[in-house]
């Protein structure tokens, strides 16, 4: 069966464009309906604890459904017609209600999605980085076209901005092939024990630093350089150039990846993630310096996420391939971010924005002990 390349790429860029429109900005939404510092962060932390719960579910409905395309289509469908209720709602319960609906539909995507991907690839896993990479591509635009928009439109308008953007995602699911989930050899191994193993268990905890370390950078990166006086615009082409960076990685992982072991290229994720975040806490005043870190974004994010959903993808075989991925994301993306954006949310109005930013980095540094301790190249 040929691989339906461009339908997935179609289906990356879009959903990546929606969330290149609301990730960045969404935070300058609710700032500006003066909402304080922990509530936006408890706000935003609910998305990723829908990636807790979310995946884990929809994960469970296609591995006896056989029908992760389908499901998709209609999360996504689900997800925004939830989020139009933010053109009618502005209170804090109720956002966080919103929030919560939204969330739990949209965390189905990425699981079902990257499990799908990879199928498709029939164990050519280094050629997930060259249809990936379109959803940096959807996600540079976006978040370079919206940063210039509000820069002379009110930020309510970012909602319509969101929402067409959600419709894209939903039109190209609908396009996108199925892959039914193959048969191996690991079905016959239970998943709770293929997570008992040390290394299993390691990079999943090293995942759920990771994301708690960028907790500051995705819930307050915006509202940190408009605070220091950055015009939006330059706000959304920080964000483009740390996913431009993120784009070269992508098309040079296969290469990476034949020369160097898993567990090497995640030491080196780590280490530059502990950097990036230190640079970003103290130099804000330097858009050099700041550039410098955002360019760190293609290790930190573009490296990193391609060797994990790779190793993910080598230990959970078979019928378990979505459970591994909506694992990985429950654990990395959904509690490691659940804690992150709430974490840093509190932090910033009690300790300061560059001290946050420098737990983030200490984050970083304790997943990068967790994977010389027990993740050896051996094993990935």
């Amino acid at each position: 069966m040929t691989v339906p390349y461009w339908r997935l790429s179609a289906f990356y860029f879009a959903y990546f464009a929606y969330v290149g429109a609301a990730a960045p900005y969404f935070s300058l939404y609710l700032a500006s309906l003066d909402l304080a510092a922990a509530q936006i962060g408890v706000l935003l932390s609910l998305g990723s604890l829908m990636r807790v719960i979310g995946p884990n579910f929809w994960g469970w409905v296609a591995d006896r459904t056989q029908r992760r395309a389908r499901i998709i289509a209609i999360t996504l469908a689900l997800g925004g017609a939830c989020f139009a209720g933010f053109f009618f709602v502005h209170t804090f319960w109720g956002l966080f209600a919103l929030l919560l609906a939204t969330g739990f539909f949209t965390s189905a995507c990425m699981p079902l999605a990257e499990s799908m991907t990879l199928t498709h690839l029939r164990g050519a896993v280094s050629g997930y980085g060259s249809i990936r990479l379109w959803g940096s591509v959807g996600f540079v635009i976006t978040v370079t076209l919206v940063g210039y928009a509000l820069d002379v439109l009110p930020v309510a308008s970012l909602l319509w901005m969101v929402l067409a953007t959600y419709a894209l995602s939903w039109a190209c699911a609908l396009v996108v092939p199925d892959a039914p989930a193959g048969v191996s050899h690991a079905e016959s191994e239970p998943v709770r024990d293929i997570l008992r193993r040390p290394e299993v268990a390691a990079l999943l905890g090293a995942c759920f630093l990771m994301s708690l370390a960028h907790g500051p950078q995705y819930a307050f990166y915006s509202i940190y350089l408009v605070d220091h006086h950055y015009s939006k615009a330059a706000v959304g082409w920080m964000w483009s150039l740390g996913v431009i960076a993120e784009i070269i990685v992508f098309l040079l992982m296969p290469a990476l990846m034949r020369r160097n072991s898993l567990s090497a290229i995640l030491r080196v994720c780590f280490a530059a993630a502990a950097v990036r975040f230190l640079m970003i806490g103290w130099g804000v005043e330097s858009a050099p310096v700041l550039i410098a870190a955002q360019l760190l974004h293609g290790l930190t994010f573009g490296a990193y996420h391609a060797a994990a959903v790779t190793a993910i993808h080598r230990w959970f075989q078979g019928a378990h391939q979505v459970r591994g991925q909506a694992i990985y994301l429950s654990v990395s993306f959904g509690a490691g971010g659940v804690l992150g954006s709430a974490l840093s949310g509190l932090g910033w109005d009690s300790i300061g924005p560059a001290w946050t930013f420098s737990a983030a980095a200490c984050s970083a540094v304790a997943g990068f002990a967790l994977l010389i301790w027990k993740v050896r190249p051996a094993h990935i």
